[in-house]
């Protein structure tokens, strides 16, 4: 079955840096549009930023020229560099397909607080 799992979330502080990394499998990952997502609490979820099966990027434009996202076909993973972190970032981030959805994976913490 398809599990999405992932990792690299933590407790920072406002300008600070984190690594988000998803681990993907049980679906052809590398023909699909993958997502970060993140759900911050009494918030709904939002799509942060994308990538396409060939590479190109896209960034919600809360996020832009802060996160970077990117993949490796080869090893079924999608990463989401996350710079100038603020407080506001603090979410679940979870990543997944965009447009259809996989299920969702349990996501990882991030919280940005002095």
């Amino acid at each position: 079955q398809v599990q999405l799992v992932e990792s690299g979330g933590g407790l920072v502080q406002p300008g600070g840096s984190l690594r988000l990394s998803c681990a993907a499998s049980g679906f052809i990952f590398r023909i699909y549009t993958m997502g970060w997502y993140r759900q911050a609490p009494g918030k709904q979820r939002e799509l942060v930023a994308g990538i396409t099966s060939g590479g190109s990027p896209n960034y919600a434009d809360s996020v832009k020229g802060r996160f970077t996202i990117a993949r490796d076909n080869a090893k079924n993973t999608v990463d989401l560099q996350m710079n100038s972190l603020k407080p506001e970032d603090t979410a679940v981030y979870y990543c997944n397909t965009v447009g259809i959805k996989a299920s969702w994976g349990q996501g990882t913490q991030v919280t940005v607080s002095s």
